[in-house]
């Protein structure tokens, strides 16, 4: 019987091609995302590794605060001297050398004014470095020589041959100041990789370091190397007295790997991200594979009567379509598997075109990428197979002789319906558990998803009883504007309304995605305007290039040295240890109520005072904490700093500019290391206007990256980040749509295979070619809108549940009417492309030929 399932599977290439496309575009998109992530985290491991391979040890800083803009804790410059004192130490260097998520960061500027790199939030990495000890150096210079004085600066080669720059050339620097200009003197690489994306690399020496980021007499890292014979664990266990508590010794191995291992569990999301997307696909495909597996089954009845009169028992033919499916399921596999190389180049094209360019070095193929692409695509194509395998199983000897033979109903099919409306039920039970009950992460997502996909299944399941009234519906167009074939093709549609319902639900899915997507993603957008504009009160909002990283304070004074500026209010940003979790900290000034609405809940209503701190409802309720309690905060830098609480105001669920709590600005300069700002706002005389806004962009002419827009432009441009998202969550899509289209593809030729006689005697009868094609062009488009019929409005519900569940959090229910226009017509062009191909194969059948077929 296998050889059987072979001949009849080699004999039917074109259906079994048509069969694997559905989990080669699937199975593709798990190799890429495989593919594309191990080699990203190949290219950080790699850095970060060969960075410290011929460190012994590394005393550096402490991360107190995770996250804290300004960085880990530094060690002092004098701690070098003892270190290179200890007799087992053969050499010791310091470095001004951060990888981790600091914005404590450098940008180069180019002769235009804007900022080299750093695109969609890319690093910009300024090193402090020793020539003198090339050993601890992560940089290999390719040209010129190292930086040695307050004007110099080598610049990563990547970023050099993008932007043209070259040694000799002059580039604008700024860090925590104003741009000022420096001379290239050397050109160097990162290590083995060969691109480092947007990112930017500037070495200089180390005082010139130490200056620019506002480090007097302090290191980022001390590296060691032990004399010989030393270990490293030995010589770490030496020097761990000298070191401070807010700092720590790691051999130059486990510190690799630590920072390695940081850095690539922070981009472990877009991993799961883009797999979660790799399953809905295959998950569509499935649908896919099972109607066109149900079709064949279907269309082979007299072949398993045969078979079955010639001896062969149900185990067998069960076993022969399950031959097929894994036959199929593997080689669509394969080649799912090799073609995830050039998925992983178009999704990194994704992240360049949307300002996310990551490092990469030499492509990473691993074996986990091997065997979970061939798995999952085999699994889901045997799974998908299992219930028409059944069914043929079902097929009695006696349909051997018998026209027209058919399968025959399953024992189950008279419970479909209530089958259905349980996993209905059971999915909105889980669904209402996710959005209302559940607490955590994990607790949230597990049962969000698996309600959704229940759900898929438990409206599939019930579609069927749904496509004659949707038909009769979305069929009238082509009843009245199409004449005979338009009607021939509304009937073709419900003529077997189970094969319509199965082929419908993969577009369904689908668009029930991409429809919950839009719909939530307007709801999102508008809330987050309309708490934008509750919370900001100024005509002009100054913030970083990209929105959210904190930018120099300096800038902030400059502006309000401005001409017709009558406030500017800034708010310092960072983040601080308190009650043992990670908590915002703003410092603001005496005005700054001024320009930012506060919902005071309790304590006065007014600035907080030297140690007095503003808390906001959620910190307070968490913590259990009233006016006039007291608490400890330690920052970045590792001292205490205690605040009582002054008064408690809710900065509103949506997008609240401000978390945590809030203190002083002279206790924030004083407590927390290098003070930045996350905003200033201003005020000026006579309101926002064009000449205002020149004037204000002309003092900040020494800081490029610090952008300036009057309140309603930067409302609008912070709420464009849901567009963007939407934008690449659409992308991504896609590829289930894309899917679903093929399975229409299939489910027409095989209609069309199996309606040879049929279409022989229209044509006999006077039915012309054109005609022809127009009949299977109107039957693809109305099963397209059957499924959009039943994807919108399940995508509505769903969006319509978690905006519910998310009311608590000020996000609203916005229907994007003209948005579901453009989807159905979307639909429509998928119908019209679908029918291309089985639309010119029957309008080309021999008439006699058609006639004569069985």
């Amino acid at each position: 019987m296998i050889g059987v399932a072979v001949k009849g599977l080699l004999g039917r290439k074109t259906r079994a091609l048509l069969t694997g496309l559905a989990i080669i575009l699937g199975v593709s998109m798990v190799s890429g995302t495989y593919v594309l992530t191990d080699t990203i985290n190949k290219a950080f491991t790699g850095v970060l590794v060969s960075t410290y391979k011929n460190t012994s040890v590394v005393i550096s800083g402490k991360e107190i605060v995770k996250g804290a803009a300004s960085g880990n804790a530094t060690v002092s410059a004098g701690l070098l001297d003892k270190v290179r004192a200890v007799p087992d130490v053969q050499a010791a260097a310091g470095g001004i050398l951060n990888f981790g998520g600091s914005t404590d960061l450098v940008k180069l500027v180019g002769k235009n004014g804007a900022t080299i790199g750093g695109k969609g939030g890319a690093p910009t990495f300024g090193f402090g470095l020793d020539p003198r000890y090339p050993q601890f150096n992560p940089m290999k210079l390719a040209s010129g020589k190292w930086a040695a004085g307050p004007g110099q600066v080598v610049v990563e080669q990547g970023t050099a041959s993008k932007h043209g720059l070259h040694v000799g050339s002059r580039v604008g620097v700024s860090a925590d100041g104003p741009t000022r200009q420096y001379t290239i003197t050397g050109i160097a690489k990162l290590g083995t990789v060969s691109t480092i994306g947007a990112a930017t690399i500037a070495v200089f020496d180390i005082p010139t370091a130490q200056k620019l980021l506002h480090k007097p007499g302090q290191l980022d890292v001390i590296s060691v190397v032990g004399r010989k014979g030393v270990s490293d664990k030995t010589l770490a266990r030496e020097l761990a007295p000298l070191v401070p508590s807010n700092a720590q010794v790691e051999t130059g191995a486990d510190q690799g790997h630590k920072e390695a291992k940081n850095i690539t569990q922070g981009l472990s999301f877009i991993k799961y991200l883009l797999l979660s997307f790799a399953g809905i696909a295959l998950f569509v495909g499935s649908f896919v594979i099972f109607n066109t597996i149900a079709i064949t089954v279907a269309q082979r009845a007299r072949e398993f009567a045969t078979l079955r009169t010639l001896g062969a028992s149900r185990r067998q033919v069960l076993r022969s379509v399950l031959v097929e499916a894994f036959a199929i399921g593997l080689a669509a596999a394969v080649i799912g598997l090799f073609l995830g190389l050039a998925i992983a180049k178009g999704l990194n094209a994704i992240f360049v075109a949307l300002g996310a360019d990551l490092p990469q070095t030499g492509t990473v193929f691993a074996t986990r990428t091997v065997v979970v692409s061939l798995l999952a695509g085999v699994l889901v194509t045997v799974l998908a197979g299992i219930f028409p395998a059944l069914q043929a199983t079902r097929v009695p000897p006696i349909a051997a002789v018998r026209e027209g033979a058919v399968l025959p109903r399953s024992r189950f099919s008279r419970w479909s319906t209530w089958i259905a409306v349980a996993l209905v039920l059971l999915a909105l039970a889980l669904l209402a558990d996710g959005l209302f009950l559940a607490s955590g992460i994990a607790g949230v997502l597990l049962p969000l998803g698996v309600g959704t996909l229940l759900l898929f299944i438990g409206v599939a399941l019930v579609s069927g009883r749904l496509v004659k009234p949707l038909a009769a519906v979305v069929g009238s167009p082509a009843r009245r504007a199409g004449g005979t074939p338009g009607r021939l093709a509304s009937e073709n549609s419900t003529r077997n309304p189970g094969r319509t319902a199965n082929t419908a639900a993969a577009l369904m899915i689908g668009l029930a995605l991409i429809t919950f997507v839009a719909t939530l993603g307007k709801g999102l957008k508008a809330s987050d305007v309309s708490t934008l504009k509750d919370q900001v009160r100024s005509d002009y909002v100054m913030t970083a290039g990209n929105g959210f990283d904190p930018f120099p304070s300096e800038a902030g004074d400059a502006v309000a040295a401005a001409p017709g500026v009558v406030l500017a209010a800034s708010a310092r940003t960072e983040k601080a240890r308190i009650f043992g979790s990670t908590v915002d900290v703003a410092g603001i000034g005496p005005a700054f109520a001024r320009v930012y609405h506060f919902k005071w809940k309790k304590g006065p209503h007014e600035a907080p005072q030297a140690n007095g701190a503003l808390v906001t409802k959620s910190f307070a309720d968490k913590n259990h904490l009233a006016v006039g309690d007291l608490f400890t905060a330690r920052p970045p830098s590792g001292r205490r700093l205690t605040f009582g609480v002054q008064a408690v105001f809710d900065p509103g669920q949506m997008d609240p500019l401000f978390g945590g709590i809030m203190i002083s600005r002279n206790a924030f300069d004083s407590g927390f290391p290098r003070p930045k700002n996350l905003f200033t706002f201003v005020n000026v005389r006579g309101g926002a206007s064009d000449s205002t806004t020149a004037a204000l962009k002309q003092a900040l002419g020494g800081f490029p990256d610090v952008k300036l827009r009057t309140r309603d432009a930067w409302v609008a441009n912070r709420a464009h980040g849901v567009d963007q998202l939407l934008q690449f969550l659409y992308v991504l899509l896609a590829l289930s749509v894309i899917v679903s289209l093929f399975g229409m593809v299939n489910t027409l030729v095989l209609s069309v295979f199996e309606r040879t006689r049929e279409l022989g005697m229209l044509r006999a009868i006077g039915m012309t070619r054109r005609q022809v094609r127009r009949m299977i062009r109107h039957e693809s488009v109305i099963t397209a809108l059957i499924g959009a019929g039943l994807g919108l409005p399940l995508g509505l519900f769903l969006a319509a549940l978690v905006t519910q569940g998310l009311s608590s959090q000020g996000v609203g229910f916005h229907v994007p009417v003209l948005t579901l226009v453009i989807f159905a017509f979307v639909a429509i062009v998928a119908g019209v492309v679908a029918a291309v191909v089985p639309a010119r194969r029957a309008a080309r059948l021999n008439v006699l030929h058609a006639l004569q077929y069985e």
